[in-house]
């Protein structure tokens, strides 16, 4: 078994056709068909099962085609890093973000690319689980993320800290109020809450929040985007709880922002990226402009 044997083999589980993958690997069919035939022989297993014209994989090609991408993952890493070794700070460095942190990026970009213009960057946007998936899955090497998150699988660096706010539709907020408000003025408030596709997060730890001030939150939406909350708050359809960042990148003259004097629940965040995987120059750079924050 060779690399590009499971090179083949990848390209044959993708395609599902021979003829389909020999084209797209520029050779002739027959060969391609005795590179599997070799492969299956070595194994001791059959790899595909025959459907008509379509080949689908068996349990054990599942398996092989599983550790084979991963094996051809790190030999372009290591190919990238040697090549990489002799050059100056170039490339596309894939960064995911959640929205409620994207403040965290745009200086740091901008001050990244001053000492390094020949870096472009690639962003991806999602919640916490889906960002903690983009950068398992390699789509980015580096993710911006709100905690908790599950992180046995990620390095990281802690962001720091930050209070919530209450965000208001400036016609609709609470009496006699200039900057400050109690967690007790929400009760009855339809309530617009930041929650995950999948996971615990910022809407459990809000809930808990209001429970320990003695009332149930009347949530009325839930949604993993934070401008699209906020956009309905300046339409007057409810207020919001979220990390005071998340209002840099959202501007309304319709938005009335309090701080929540007795709220005990932090917002926190981290810079994460996986363990044992090579990092290129540019994100082990990028990466220390989130140090000694």
């Amino acid at each position: 078994m060779d690399i590009k044997q499971l090179k083949y083999f990848c390209t044959i589980a993708e395609e599902k056709q021979i003829t389909k993958a020999a084209r797209r690997l520029h050779m002739a069919q027959p060969p391609l068909s005795q590179q599997l035939k070799s492969l299956e022989t070595e194994l001791g297993v059959m790899l595909f099962e025959r459907n008509g014209r379509t080949m689908e994989l068996t349990q054990a090609g599942t398996l092989l085609l599983k550790k084979a991408e991963r094996i051809l993952q790190e030999m372009d890493e290591i190919r990238h890093e040697v090549k990489e070794s002799d050059k100056g700070l170039r490339g596309k460095l894939a960064i995911g973000t959640v929205k409620s942190c994207f403040s965290y990026l745009p200086e740091r970009i901008r001050d990244f690319r001053a000492s390094y213009p020949a870096v472009s960057f690639l962003l991806r946007d999602g919640d916490s689980y889906q960002i903690g998936e983009l950068v398992k899955n390699r789509d980015v090497e580096l993710g911006i993320v709100r905690l908790p998150l599950e992180m046995r699988e990620f390095d990281h660096i802690q962001l720091p800290d930050e209070e919530y706010v209450g965000v208001f539709h400036r016609d609709l907020a609470p009496p006699d109020m200039n900057e400050t408000l109690q967690m007790a003025s929400f009760e009855g408030v339809p309530l617009l809450l930041l929650h995950r596709v999948s996971g615990a997060g910022q809407y459990e730890m809000i809930l808990e929040e209001c429970r320990k001030h003695n009332f149930e939150p009347t949530v009325l939406c839930e949604c993993p985007d934070v401008t699209m909350l906020l956009s309905l708050v300046s339409k007057g359809v409810g207020a919001t709880i979220v990390p005071r960042s998340t209002l840099l990148s959202f501007q309304s003259p319709e938005l009335a922002v309090f701080d929540i004097e007795d709220a005990e629940v932090r917002a926190k965040s981290a810079l994460i990226w996986l363990k044992q995987r090579h990092l290129s120059n540019q994100a082990r750079r990028f990466t220390e402009e989130f140090k000694d924050m």
